[in-house]
């Protein structure tokens, strides 16, 4: 059961952090979901430092570990919202601008994700 509170304890503050990203002002003429794109891309990357540390030291209390990739990165990151955002901009008829943008979170999540854990090592 403290697992639950703890990974809701990180999801709390994950949220809050990804609503007020939400809150920074940015051109609202972009077809290209810009905000998403970068908690998605910073959440990838914040996330494999975390793993990247817990793999080098054993010595990490496994429940810090869960508030923070799950509950933490977990509630930042925004992939309910790149998957609606992909539909809008498919059935909006920017089928380019939705590929590219797709092509783009996965690869760049990966990467960053490999690149916290270079960090780490």
């Amino acid at each position: 059961m403290i697992e639950c509170i703890v990974v809701g304890a990180g999801g709390f503050i994950g949220a809050v952090c990804r609503y007020l990203i939400g809150l920074i002002p940015v051109n609202e003429n972009l077809a290209f979901p810009v905000k998403t794109f970068a908690i998605n891309i910073l959440g990838s990357f914040v996330i494999g430092l975390i793993a990247g540390l817990a793999l080098k030291n054993n010595a990490l209390n496994p429940r810090a570990v869960l508030f923070l990739k799950v509950g933490i990165c977990g509630g930042f990151t925004t992939f309910s919202s790149f998957a609606l955002e992909t539909g809008d901009l498919l059935k909006g008829g920017n089928t380019v601008t939705a590929l590219l943008y797709v092509s783009l979170s996965v690869v760049l999540g990966i990467l960053a994700v490999f690149g916290g854990q270079a960090v780490v090592r």
